[in-house]
């Protein structure tokens, strides 16, 4: 395995002779002899003065705050001077307002300071935290190895969290493992590729990819000037009809060539930056959660993806979809960004599995988080809105409608057979339950209806230029007129909901 030295990252990550250093030098108070030698032959083999660097540099003209580990000194391990500066570091960053990279390559707790030292991993952690509640950028990039109690506290808090390729990264390494329990540690669990597909982290990218994922991150996050009100996308009247009624459009939306979340994801593909999972070793390709910008603004996006789910995939929307959302949610907080959710699922699912997992206090937590969060939302009914798993992600200060977009507690067959113990009558099911789009849009579920021109299927690009100019515009009304923004309002404008009798 290589290992990335913190120079080497600097080089390839700052702007040429943009490297300023924050450090000062360290003090240990009264050691042993033998451990102040170590610490010098520590000095003399990896040319630092300790297991960090702190400072800051800039990445296309932007300045950025770093504490970089150096694992050739002791092991990048963290002892009360190390822990020193990097609380002090990460203090700096925050008082100056940047954004933080932080890229360990540790193996934990210095162990010639024992506990005391390895009491210091919360001190370090509440540092992060308030930089987080300064809502600013936190980034991670772990290098080989990182384990023990740094990969288990701040190398695990970013909100977003990279790692070198073939990197050593777990809880506790394979030999200590190996000695510990009397069980080896299967080849490949402990590596940054594995922790990436079993979402645990966000990616592997090499040192030169990291500039660029920087660079987009501040592409993305930097404050743009708007162009004042963005042009008003033409709007249907709540009293729309159609010839074909409720099941045409309900027919509609289950077309495979009804563009979805991955055509959102491909028109705003410049300024996408795509989450990988929960953080907590779970993943659903039924959601996915990006960072990106729709205008001038960023935005946090969540979206329920139909093309992952049955019938024209095989992953199901269970718990862990909706607890992937919920970092979304979070991370909409923590950055203090619009939070967009788009709605397009055929149902929760039903399993064992989705039962002993908490299907339905995911569906609970979802919903509350979305109702809480401090943030402007727009939610878009995109196609299908299936029961509990597209109810969780409706509530917000505004919500869109695409003209076939429809909401139903079950699906239409399932409401038909527990009525008429049938499916034959789904379709006049769905036209007495109001579920259509203008149905919900004069129930006051709905705010507006985004045309289709009949069916999306026949113009997917113009539809999803739509969808994304309807999210623009109503973003921008949010800003400049806050009246339904946030936790009160929506209290009162789901408590006021009319309720409609069959």
């Amino acid at each position: 395995m290589t290992r990335t030295s913190a120079h080497d990252l600097i080089q390839q990550v700052l702007d040429p002779n943009s490297f300023v250093s924050w450090d000062t030098p360290p003090e240990y108070g009264d050691i042993s002899a033998a451990y102040r030698d170590a610490l010098a032959r520590a000095r003399e083999k990896s040319g630092v003065d300790e297991a960090v660097i702190t400072g800051e540099g800039t990445v296309g003209g932007t300045r950025v705050a770093f504490v970089l580990s150096e694992f050739s000194f002791l092991g990048g391990s963290i002892g009360a001077a190390t822990a020193r500066r990097i609380i002090a570091g990460i203090h700096r960053a925050t008082e100056a307002g940047l954004p933080l990279l932080i890229s360990p390559s540790s193996g934990g707790t210095r162990m010639q300071e024992g506990t005391p030292a390895f009491a210091l991993m919360v001190s370090i952690t509440t540092a992060v935290y308030r930089h987080k509640d300064a809502h600013l950028p936190f980034l991670v990039y772990l290098r080989n190895p990182t384990t023990g109690g740094v990969m288990a506290s701040w190398g695990s808090a970013g909100h977003f969290t990279f790692a070198e390729p073939d990197a050593l990264l777990g809880f506790l390494g394979p030999r200590v493992v190996e000695l510990t329990t009397g069980v080896p540690m299967p080849d490949g669990v402990q590596t940054g590729e594995n922790l990436a597909r079993h979402g645990v982290i966000d990616g592997v990218i090499s040192p030169s990819q990291l500039r660029e994922a920087v660079l987009k991150i501040i592409d993305v996050l930097l404050p743009s000037d708007a162009d004042g009100e963005p042009a008003a996308p033409a709007t249907l009247d709540g009293a729309l009809k159609r010839d074909g009624g409720t099941w045409e459009a309900i027919e509609r939306t289950r077309n495979l060539n009804r563009p979805g979340v991955r055509n959102l994801k491909a028109a705003l593909a410049k300024h996408w930056i795509e989450l990988s999972g929960t953080g907590e070793g779970r993943r659903s390709p039924a959601v996915s959660v990006a960072l990106t910008r729709i205008g001038t603004r960023p935005v946090v996006l969540i979206g329920q993806d139909r093309h992952q789910q049955p019938p024209h995939a095989t992953t199901e929307l269970g718990p862990a979809a909706l607890r992937f959302a919920r970092r979304g949610i979070q991370l909409a907080h923590e950055l203090q960004l619009p939070l967009v959710s788009i709605i397009d699922t055929p149902g929760a699912e039903l399993s064992q599995a989705a039962e002993e997992n908490g299907m339905a206090g995911s569906i609970a937590r979802t919903l509350g988080e979305l109702v809480d969060v401090d943030v402007p939302t727009v939610s878009v009914i995109l196609g299908q809105g299936c029961g509990g798993a597209a109810l969780a992600m409706l509530p917000s200060d505004r919500v869109l409608a695409a003209e076939n977009a429809w909401l139903s507690p079950l699906p239409p067959e399932g409401a038909s057979a527990i009525i008429y113990r049938d499916t034959e009558h789904a379709a006049q099911m769905m036209e007495e339950q109001g579920v259509a789009a203008p149905a919900l849009m004069q129930a006051g579920i709905v705010d507006g209806l985004i045309s289709e021109r009949g069916d999306a299927s026949e113009h997917p690009d113009e539809f999803i230029c739509n969808v994304i100019a309807h999210i623009n515009h109503t973003l921008w009304e949010l800003e400049n007129n806050p009246r339904r923004v946030g936790r009160e309002q929506r209290f009162r404008h789901y408590e006021a909901l009319p309720v409609r009798l069959l």
